[in-house]
């Protein structure tokens, strides 16, 4: 619903700011203040944009359309967007990359390195992608680009199976599916190592609320840090492939590429709550976007499952617009775009929002002959 009006405001200030509150036996003049007395009235934030900007919103979700689009012939697992274009990366192995400025369009690239290019991640102005050289094998190579157009060769400071890569808080950080190690860096070519608390098959990444967060494949393992460096375990509810990890509207969400209906909610990367997924699917990636989750199924299963949540807790089931290994998902350009990991020329587009419209004030008790009001413009 809404915060509780005790932390929203400063009961009775004598100069009253939007959002403090106060109790009156008269009737406080609307629109300037609204009655605290009501679970069930709304208001349109476009009408009180100040308090609005103070209260939970009620999210109201609009039309989900996905839509099947044509991508460079190849194997794709990853996709980021960052520079006004989306960044598409894969291989079996091979040099194969794509770029599209709106997720429909795409133009095919070349990687300086033939690899299985896993993952892609923008920031600080570049992209940087990491893979293996071959299945399950090592490799300090990878590659960054300013644009996605044009890549160059780079070289770790250590070989490990680097898997994935995200950008946070200023820095870029990589983690190995095995070795225990992490690497750190700011500018993408310059890198200090860490230590993850174990040597297992760490898989998900992302970066929110002050902490970098990583998630393992067949394993209840997870792990925080607020540098890349240094990191402390933690503990996901039970044992899973955990592959698709994202960070949103104040939340993390996990999902199992396991057959079935897990996923998994945290605020701090640490303490976690099981979810239910709306529909039995290998939940490979998850991202945030336009005030929504959408996640997408498929994995080493083809599937036409995705959903959508606004706060990982509560899921809609959705449909792609075929059935296949549906496998890095990325949001830019005010859209999601889904890449596949099979030969082929299929991508696709999600237009899916969820706005803040409305608002619902918290409810304050009455105290005899008084209403509670808050100051609302």
């Amino acid at each position: 619903m809404a915060v509780n009006a005790s932390s929203l405001v400063n009961f009775g200030a004598t100069t009253q700011s939007v959002g403090d509150w106060m109790y009156s036996q008269y009737a406080m003049p609307s629109p300037s203040y609204l009655p605290l007395n009501s679970y069930t009235a709304s208001y349109l934030v476009s009408s009180y944009p100040a308090l609005g900007a103070l209260i939970v919103p009620v999210l109201t979700p609009v039309t989900y359309a996905a839509t099947a689009r044509t991508i460079t012939s190849g194997k794709y697992y990853g996709v980021a967007y960052g520079n006004g274009v989306f960044v598409a990366v894969g291989g079996s192995p091979s040099t194969n990359a794509s770029t599209s400025p709106d997720g429909i369009t795409w133009t095919a690239r070349t990687m300086p390195t033939s690899l299985y290019w896993y993952n892609v991640a923008y920031g600080n102005g570049v992209f940087v992608a990491v893979g293996f050289s071959s299945t399950d094998t090592a490799t300090t190579a990878y590659a960054t680009s300013s644009d996605g157009i044009t890549w160059t060769s780079r070289t770790f400071p250590s070989s490990q199976k680097w898997y994935n890569v995200t950008y946070g808080n200023g820095r870029f950080v990589v983690v190995a599916q095995s070795g225990g190690a992490s690497l750190v860096s700011t500018d993408g070519i310059n890198w200090t190592a860490g230590t993850l608390p174990s040597a297992i098959l760490w898989s998900g990444l992302t970066y929110g609320n002050g902490v970098f967060v990583t998630t393992a494949f067949t394993s209840s393992a997870a792990a925080v840090s607020s540098d890349g460096i240094t990191w402390v375990s933690s503990a996901l509810p039970s044992s899973s492939n955990w592959l698709g990890l994202a960070y949103g509207n104040g939340v993390f969400v996990a999902t199992s590429s396991t057959s079935g209906t897990l996923a998994a909610t945290s605020t701090n990367g640490i303490d976690w709550t099981t979810r239910t997924l709306p529909s039995t699917a290998r939940w490979s990636f998850v991202t945030y976007g336009n005030n929504s989750f959408v996640a997408v199924a498929g994995f080493v299963t083809a599937s036409t499952a995705a959903a959508t949540s606004p706060d990982g807790v509560t899921w809609t089931a959705r449909t792609l617009p075929s059935s296949a290994l549906w496998n890095g998902v990325a949001f830019g350009a005010g859209k999601f775009v889904i890449v596949i990991n099979t030969v082929g020329t299929s991508a696709a587009t999600i237009d899916y929002a969820v706005n803040a419209t409305s608002f619902v004030l918290p409810v304050v008790a009455p105290k005899a002959g008084t209403t509670a009001y808050v100051k609302a413009t």
